[in-house]
């Protein structure tokens, strides 16, 4: 993947150079004294990262921490650079899910270098509102970091909105009996897991910073900007975890009301059952009422000459009181055992 170069020298709050390569960048720098040089990259390669490491002299761990990327939301001082990494989000109304990214900032005290990895955001507007208040600009890196913090913290405001309607989504799909809303509450909780640590580190990325006020002479006014973009993270914060324990809650409810259709369904099975078993035992008892009679019947019916009934005044009427006797017996038993 190539790699995307954007980088402009400031002085005074104002861009004196636009250059296109690093390596005019860095003749220009020299050749300003008291200018910053801001360098936005996006998925460096290894030959990129490792140029800018050679002229600004990073530090072999921070190097590392570049070149490997996947960094978790973290602040790192080594000597005169600071080294914080942030995690991007955005949220993808099409696919109604969040797309993260990561973001690399390293800072000196003559240069601001940005790195983009996947999802995160294009800075070209930050850039472009720093351009449009050069008196901020003139506070140097510090202000850069903070707007870009500011621009990510901005991001997350749509991210809450989208799974806060997700979530109301899933909640009407979870009474209306919807049978596929358990993979979507588990794909929804991955995902507000994973918001949740892009989130909570960077609670305590500004609070390591405002500590640092005093001992590196923070301007008062960037020191108000940074707690401004604080005050917007809590709020991101509170909602992030109210999401988490709102989708406990529904998965918990969901849960039950399956467990409740589940013993619906079994009872409904048991009763439909028990309705074909009284059946058959019906169906049984009365063929054994007819099949009684049918076997006396039967047997007189062969007509032999050898049998004594058939010459017999009473032979006729008692094979019929037999049938008879046979159907009511086994009526009764049938009955007492609730078969009829």
């Amino acid at each position: 993947m190539n790699t995307s170069v954007d980088a402009a020298l400031y002085k005074d709050g104002a861009r004196v150079k636009t250059s296109c390569t690093l390596g005019e960048t860095y003749q220009a720098l020299h050749a300003n004294p008291g200018a910053m040089a801001w360098i936005e990259l996006n998925n460096p390669s290894t030959q990129v990262i490792e140029s800018l490491a050679r002229e600004f002299e990073f530090h072999d761990l921070l190097l590392e921490d570049i070149i490997q990327a996947h960094q978790r939301p973290k602040l790192e001082r080594y000597e005169s650079t600071l080294y914080v990494v942030l995690h991007a989000a955005r949220y993808l109304d099409k696919e109604e899910e969040v797309e993260f990214g990561e973001l690399h900032v390293v800072l000196g005290p003559d240069y601001v270098v940005t790195l983009r990895h996947g999802g995160a955001p294009d800075l070209s507007g930050v850039r472009t509102r720093l351009e449009s208040s050069p008196d901020l600009l003139t506070f140097g890196p510090e202000a850069v970091l903070y707007a870009i913090a500011d621009a990510v913290v901005d991001e997350y405001a749509p991210v809450t909105r989208g799974l806060e309607l997700d979530i109301e989504q899933i909640e009407y799909q979870v009474f209306s009996g919807d049978p596929t809303v358990s993979r979507r509450i588990y794909e929804l909780s991955g995902e507000v897991a994973d918001f949740q640590r892009a989130v909570r580190p960077l609670r305590r990325i500004l609070i390591d910073l405002r500590s640092g006020f005093a001992k590196y002479g923070v301007n008062e006014y960037l020191q108000s900007y940074l707690r401004d973009v604080e005050d917007h993270l809590v709020e991101v914060s509170e909602n992030t975890e109210r999401f988490g324990a709102t989708l406990k809650d529904i998965l918990t409810v969901n849960a039950t009301l399956m467990t409740q259709r589940q013993i619906e369904e079994i009872r409904a099975l048991n009763e439909a059952g028990a309705q074909e078993n009284d059946a058959m035992k019906r169906i049984s008892a009365w063929a054994a009422i007819i099949f009684a009679p049918s076997l006396v019947g039967g047997i007189y019916g062969m007509n032999f000459d050898i049998m004594p009934e058939l010459h017999w005044a009473f032979g006729y009427p008692f094979a019929l009181g037999l049938m008879l006797t046979l159907a009511v017996v086994l009526y009764v038993v049938f009955k007492k055992k609730r078969w009829l």
